[in-house]
């Protein structure tokens, strides 16, 4: 079923165990010499770690260590290999949390998603992915150059600009968040423009059944992939359609939350993630996503295993319109008002798009008085709803997803 980027993709599982076995110690080795994972794998026989079992009895590597790390030492708090010169770029996050980037060899392997979603050589992929200080962009321009195909460094907004720019150059596909694709297509339906995009390639957020399905009925074909900035391509979606192919260049372990404990398969648990990355070697990073290995292989041919896709957060930590809530920026915006006891955001969906809610605590009654500081803190615009002191339920949730993912 369909074409494969290269022939990693079809191992043997004796042939993929026997690769493993040859990368994992050097990986484990490198990791020791950076500062950062030095002292945690202080002891550990690099040599002896040569499969899954052995990793799982190595410390988790959780976000708020990563973010804590940079603080003490920026940019990268000692888990880079190499020196913040040698690489090509630096990118910073919503946190602030910085990541380093490199333009060779498709760096965060998103090739491997371009090809299995139909995209290479002839395409024109419009990038509606941010190029600016976050590494999207770059992620997905990464991969199509390795695909061969052309792009458009689009990012985001300036829809009238974007449609024009589909529609004079041709583009024929898509990258970018779930929600911003039918955004365009509202507006070439507006403007009487007709567009030549048959394949969708998303991720920063949840694809949602009828808005997938909302795009097949305009004749585009819509996959998502799970990525992040710190690992790159997790898994992706195929033709086969049955989960999500975990990606070649990483190692993913389900564990039970809050522990580094391995879950049996089909078992919903926290992801936690190995990169096999000698640039930037996370090992068993905890993503803070929920999901679970399913049985079996995948119809498209791809031999290694797959996940069941995004099941929800570990903790409370939500994406919205593409960008990660954490509760820590909550808590910066109680910070910076004294009259506010609490606050609460509220993640729902109205017509296909992500929406989001803010609900303060407190006796003003002018909504815009915060507004400015909801988007210094949360980096997003949403509605403010005021609520008299008292009124949030006593749970201890700061972020509440209401979002239905059936």
């Amino acid at each position: 079923m369909g074409k494969h980027f290269d022939t990693l993709e079809t191992r043997s599982a004796d042939q993929r165990a026997a690769d493993l076995a040859r990368d994992l110690p050097r990986l484990i080795a490198r990791a020791q010499g950076t500062a950062g994972l030095g002292a945690v794998l202080a002891g550990v026989d690099a040599a002896a770690i040569t499969d899954a079992a052995a990793l799982a009895a190595l410390p988790v590597l959780r976000k708020s260590a990563l973010v804590a790390a940079q603080a003490a030492s920026a940019p990268f708090g000692g888990y880079a290999a190499l020196k913040t010169a040698e690489f090509d770029h630096v990118f910073q996050s919503p946190g602030p949390i910085y990541e380093p980037g490199r333009a060779s060899a498709d760096w965060w392997r998103l090739g491997r998603f371009l090809t299995a979603s139909g995209i290479g050589r002839g395409d024109i992929v419009q990038n509606c992915f941010s190029y600016h200080l976050v590494p999207a962009g770059m992620m997905f321009e990464s991969g199509a150059r390795a695909v061969g195909a052309a792009v458009l460094p689009a990012g985001t907004g300036q829809t009238e600009l974007q449609l024009r720019a589909a529609v004079d150059i041709g583009t024929t596909a898509y990258a970018g968040t779930p929600d911003y694709l039918k955004i365009i297509l509202d507006k070439a339906e507006e403007m009487g423009e007709r567009l030549a995009i048959t394949k969708a390639v998303v991720g920063g957020g949840a694809l949602f059944p009828s808005l997938r399905a909302f795009y097949a009925e305009r004749g585009i074909t819509c996959r998502q992939c799970y990525a992040t900035a710190d690992l790159g391509n997790v898994a992706y979606e195929t033709d086969a359609m049955e989960g999500m192919v975990i990606d070649e260049g990483v190692i993913v372990e389900i564990v039970r939350p809050g522990t580094g404990d391995p879950v049996p398969h089909g078992e919903v648990g926290e992801v936690v993630v190995t990169t096999l990355n000698m640039d930037y070697p996370l090992v068993r990073f905890a993503t803070g996503d929920l999901s679970a290995i399913m049985e079996g292989v995948s119809p498209c041919g791809r031999t290694n295993l797959r996940i069941k896709g995004w099941m929800g957060r570990a903790d409370q930590t939500t994406k919205i319109k593409g960008m990660f809530v954490r509760p820590e920026q909550v808590a910066a915006f109680v910070a910076r008002h004294e009259e506010v006891g609490r606050a609460r955001v509220i993640a729902t969906r109205e017509g296909e798009m992500d929406m989001m809610t803010v609900r303060i605590e407190t006796r003003a009654s002018n909504p815009a008085l915060y507004e400015t500081t909801l988007l210094d803190t949360l980096k997003l615009r949403g509605k403010v709803e005021l609520v008299p002191p008292g009124t949030l339920p006593n749970d201890g949730k700061v972020i509440e997803d209401l979002r239905s993912y059936e």
